[in-house]
């Protein structure tokens, strides 16, 4: 029997235990977040292993939705865990940051090295349009704090805190009605039906490994996660970088792993649906799901947080929407479009490191 080849991204596992040693003898914090940072990179190509195979038994709509929900609860940790340490900030601008780097860099990506291997790739156009709609609410929502602010005059801080709960609560609503329409009502739109097979390429008895490398995978992340934002403080003064660039450029990079590496491995399997949905779903679920409970959850924890971003993170999530949406509606891609997304990727972090 062929022994089972294992992926080159796994023997990055080394790097687990790296940043837990690096974490209990107290190693300089940019050593320790660099090793947690490549430590999540093996984590997350285990997640988008698992939830492949676990997409291919239970269809595109949920198995979208899982490579998402699992891809983001990086992002949903890190953030946890700076909002109770006060780097309210520096969360704001990982939100932002998640968004762009879905965007443009995780889509670019899948664009473009799928593009490399099919000369032209198709995905649904009236799925993407949809996504692309939802995505263009949660732009006017994320746009309408720093609109008040621009058209009044001494509006208190309580007053953002406040809207920004009510338009919380409007997005989740939102948010759930979305995962009816994708689940239920209108799952035939996200369901491939196509007859190669691969749908029943897992028997259902068989789904008993990937879930629980899903579930490992996970649970692992979680404890890297929280060392790396314990590095995080430690690592913004040693390295004289401020806490914009950090949290928009640096966080999603490394917590954004799981998207990046499930788009492109979907891109070159030519499974575009599932790539596309997996890119633009999780910034949907950063923009409505995450965002809305990190609001909430500051209230709680007596960190208040709201929905109004720096100036300039605004004017990249609108560059980011608008270029995804116009590429994505036609629903057809090749490689050059990728690499439009991306140089406009390299662009925004040339941007935001040179920021004041």
């Amino acid at each position: 029997m062929e022994r089972a080849k294992v992926p080159k991204l796994y023997y990055l596992l080394v790097f687990v235990p790296a940043c837990l040693l690096a974490e209990w003898w107290k190693l300089e914090p940019w050593l320790i977040f660099l090793l947690s940072g490549l430590a999540i990179v093996p984590l997350a190509a285990i997640i988008a292993d698992a939830t492949e195979k676990i997409a291919g038994q239970v269809g595109q709509s949920l198995g979208g939705l899982l490579n998402a929900t699992f891809g983001n609860a990086t992002e949903m940790i890190v953030s946890v865990v700076a909002l109770k340490a006060g780097l309210v900030e520096v969360v704001k601008a990982s939100i932002s940051g998640t968004i762009i780097a879905n965007l443009l860099l995780a889509l670019g990506a899948g664009l473009f090295f799928g593009g490399l291997r099919h000369r032209e790739q198709r995905f649904k156009s009236r799925v993407a349009r949809i996504n692309a709609s939802s995505l263009s609410l949660a732009l006017v929502v994320i746009l309408s704090p720093t609109a008040i602010e621009l058209t009044s005059e001494g509006l208190s801080p309580e007053t953002i805190n406040r809207f920004s709960l009510v338009a919380s609560l409007l997005l989740l609503s939102f948010y759930l009605l979305s995962l009816l329409f994708t689940m239920h009502t209108h799952r035939y739109l996200y369901e491939r039906g196509d007859a190669d097979g691969e749908e029943t390429e897992l028997g259902s008895g068989l789904l008993g490994r990937p879930v629980t490398m899903l579930l490992v995978g996970s649970a692992v992340l979680v404890g890297v996660s929280e060392v790396l934002v314990t590095s995080l403080k430690g690592t913004i003064e040693a390295m004289a970088l401020s806490e914009l660039f950090t949290g928009v450029i640096l966080i999603p990079l490394f917590g954004g792993a799981v998207e990046f590496i499930t788009v492109i491995k979907f891109a070159r399997k030519n499974k575009m649906d599932l790539a596309v949905s997996v890119a633009m779903g999780s910034s949907l679920q950063i923009a409505m799901f995450v965002a809305p409970i990190l609001v909430l959850a500051g209230t709680f924890m007596g960190q208040p947080m709201n929905l109004q971003f720096h100036t300039f993170e605004l004017l990249a999530i609108g560059v980011a929407v608008l270029l995804a949406n116009m590429i994505s509606s036609d629903g057809q891609s090749n490689w050059l479009e990728g690499a439009m997304l991306m140089v406009c990727y390299g662009v925004v972090m040339a941007a935001f490191y040179f920021h004041p």
